[in-house]
């Protein structure tokens, strides 16, 4: 989620200032102390009166978020889906380079978004890399899809065979921008590219 907003938290008897980061599994408290509170953690979440407040074992922590706490809190609640955040909606025509797990299969399936075969272009092109080397194939997957269509690269997360900068420079060099970055699962990170707007 990434959205970050200055406030005040409560907690143990304590007021302290800093910033509130809402990420998608788990929000973080920088300031005068730092709280870092997983979302598989919370035995509570409530809002009201512009105060976010969340259970935990050591808790509970209050955030003083003014309009933002309702918002936080349905987000913690009822967080996005992969595809939500992969940006894969219904009818969606999709191509998959490299190999992807049964249950994303499974997800792309049950969300009715259409996998393509053939020369087709793709409004989202998925492409599972292992290697440094497999990122020479990112130009012509990227010519396989709608000039507003996206790319992304799904790569290990930790790994020296593959590293972010490299993930970014096949792209750059492939004529196109990254956008965002994804956890698309608990061992692999997706980074989005798309073609900027002035070579459409």
């Amino acid at each position: 989620m990434g959205q970050e907003l200055a406030c005040n938290m409560r907690y143990q008897s304590r007021t302290l200032a800093g910033k509130a980061l809402l990420e998608t599994d788990y929000l973080l408290f920088r300031g005068e102390e730092r709280l870092r509170v997983a979302f598989k953690d919370l035995t509570g979440v409530e809002a009201g009166d512009g105060v976010l407040k969340l259970d935990f074992a050591g808790g509970p922590a209050e955030f003083e978020l003014g309009r933002a706490a309702e918002k936080w809190a349905e987000k913690i609640l009822h967080p996005p889906s992969r595809l939500d955040k992969l940006g894969v909606k219904p009818g969606l025509r999709v191509r998959l380079a490299g190999e992807f797990e049964d249950p994303f299969l499974q997800e792309l399936a049950d969300r009715q978004a259409e996998l393509l075969e053939g020369r087709a272009k793709a409004d989202l092109v998925f492409f599972a890399a292992v290697r440094a080397a497999d990122l020479k194939r990112v130009a012509a997957l990227a010519s396989g899809m709608l000039p507003d269509g996206a790319l992304w690269v799904v790569y290990p997360k930790g790994v020296t065979a593959i590293r972010e900068i490299e993930v970014l420079n096949a792209g750059r060099e492939a004529g196109l921008k990254d956008i965002k970055v994804a956890s698309f699962s608990a061992t692999h990170t997706a980074l989005k590219f798309v073609v900027p707007l002035a070579a459409r």
